[in-house]
């Protein structure tokens, strides 16, 4: 017995050493290695060059005044420019120079072209119903000139004869999830920022390895971000040996690249082209508490079923078409169309888009700014980051002034201590305007959920920082006058008892070194 445990143990470190091994002489290990040379060799040649600049200071202030000029020209938020000024103030060559590298880096431009293309292509590939618009405008002249700016800059439509069911919980998602892959009979698109082996994800592997065996087509597509930390580099093969397509959105390669800060944050799931889900739920254990992970994990998803699915089986195929041969999307949009069951008695709006970060228009912070401008009586928000640009926060701030109830609704376990730290910087302003601030003291607060005047409700993936509302790609659905909207705030109502208001006793009292760190970062936020 003794010599059986001995055994064990011993096999039990020499599993621990090689899982070590593998890491730090793995390929996340070259990885590291050959970026952290680069960043060295860049930075000791920019050091290098600054002795010389140093000699030329005429030469100096010229192209200090040239860089300047770039950031202040540039059309973005303003944010950006004040962070890119800091940094090039601070670091006047160091940061002159990396701002140059960052405006001319070829992957970022090519994709952005590439984004452009595949716009014309799609253009009206999910058209708008006029008779659905006119309604929406009789019903509300403001939500459908919100769903008239959609359609334009996103070629998204609005919908009707969609059945919506929210889950308040990743567990409750999991299992409609589980359900509805298992009658698809002609298609399963996948697409997520975080897939990590365990539970969740063999569960699912198992039923796409039979849907396969059944002829159905299936595809996965994840985030690059996952060969780092969850996934082995050789995962693609591993589901291609069981027929399923499979593509990893911007992989990791060992080369400085600004084209690795914009990830595929989306979380999407097409069955058929008829059921549709999104919302904040990954395919990880934490997310359905088969993990624990800062506490207990609080998120929430949405499922479509009918008209409004077709978005997402177009938002699928189109980032499908970012990383080769683009679809003929009519193809899989008129089998979704043979396939949609009756839901003509189903009541209210259903608005599906998704952002990029080389749009034109910033969607979702628009979405997000109306609603809290079009807000009557009450504004409640969940989000696990809050890291608002100017003119959210003074959305924000402009609401509560008014009189509106704005609720806030935000994690206490943070997964992120710079995020956290962050977030802590705008309580004062937000408290002092009357805006109450929550965190749920059970752990972790995963979902991204507006909901107003038990009329208009966003659920998604798009947090409220400049990550998710300019560096992303990303995705939610917009409801109004759904049923389902009851649900959303009664599931708000229902998680604020386990939350602590945060006083302005609690602001004064706040920890110096958080406050301190979270006020320094806010000089770079824009750029994190």
């Amino acid at each position: 017995m003794n010599y059986q445990l001995h055994e064990i143990s011993r096999k039990s470190l020499k599993k621990g050493k090689n899982g070590i091994l593998k890491v730090v002489f793995g390929r996340t290990g070259i990885l590291l290695i050959c970026l952290l040379l680069q960043c060295l060799l860049l930075f000791v040649g920019l050091r290098i060059l600054a002795q010389y600049v140093h000699w030329f200071f005429g030469g100096y202030l010229i192209f200090g005044f040239l860089i300047f000029t770039l950031i202040i020209n540039r059309t973005d938020n303003p944010a950006f420019q004040l962070s890119w000024t800091a940094l090039v103030l601070l670091l006047p060559v160091f940061g002159g120079l990396l701002y140059l590298y960052v405006e001319v880096q070829p992957g970022t431009k090519y994709m952005k072209a590439h984004l452009r293309e595949i716009g014309q292509k799609t253009k009206g590939c999910t058209p708008q119903d006029k008779k659905v618009l006119e309604e929406l405008a009789a019903r509300e002249g403001r939500v459908a000139q919100l769903a008239g700016y959609i359609r334009k800059v996103g070629d998204y439509p609005v919908y009707k004869n969609t059945k919506v069911t929210y889950f308040p919980s990743g567990e409750e998602k999991f299992e409609a999830l589980v359900r509805e892959l298992s009658r698809a009979k002609k298609y399963i698109f996948l697409e997520y920022f975080i897939i990590s082996q365990g539970y969740m994800w063999d569960t699912i592997f198992k039923i796409l390895k039979a849907k396969v065996e059944e002829g159905v087509e299936v595809r996965v597509m994840y985030d690059g971000m996952n060969e780092l930390s969850n996934l082995p580099h050789d995962f693609p093969n591993l589901l291609r040996g069981s027929g399923i397509q499979c593509k990893v959105f911007s992989p990791i390669y060992p080369v400085i690249s600004t084209h690795y800060n914009n990830r595929d944050h989306r979380k999407v799931v097409v069955v058929d082209g008829v059921t549709a889900f999104t919302g904040g739920v990954n395919l990880a254990d934490e997310y359905i508490n088969r993990k624990e992970r800062f506490g207990h994990w609080k998120d929430a998803g949405i499922m479509l079923q009918g008209d409004a699915a077709a978005s997402f089986t177009a938002m699928f195929l189109k980032m499908w078409g970012t990383s080769g041969e683009l679809d003929n999307l009519s193809i899989y949009l008129r089998q979704g169309e043979k396939m949609k069951g009756d839901f003509s008695g189903e009541e209210g709006f259903i608005m599906p888009y998704a952002t990029s970060p080389f749009g034109s228009e910033r969607i979702a912070e628009r979405v997000y700014i109306e609603i809290l401008n079009g807000a009557q009586k009450y504004v409640h928000i969940m989000t696990p980051y809050l890291v608002p640009g100017y003119e959210l926060l003074q959305a924000l701030l402009y609401a509560s002034r008014r009189g509106v109830d704005v609720k806030l609704l935000l994690p206490h376990i943070p997964d992120k201590k710079y995020a956290f730290a962050l977030a802590h910087t705008y309580y004062a302003q937000l408290i002092e305007a009357g805006i109450r601030i929550y965190e749920y003291t059970p752990g972790f607060v995963h979902s991204k959920v507006f909901v107003s005047d038990d009329r208009i409700a966003v659920v998604g993936a798009i947090n409220l920082d400049y990550r998710s509302l300019y560096l992303n790609y990303e995705c939610a659905v917009m409801l109004y006058e759904v049923e389902e909207i009851g649900k959303i705030e009664d599931d708000f109502c229902m998680t604020l008892p386990k939350c602590r208001l945060i006083t302005p006793f609690d602001i004064r009292h706040d920890r110096f070194l958080r406050v301190a760190a979270g006020k320094l970062l806010r000089i770079v936020a824009p750029l994190m």
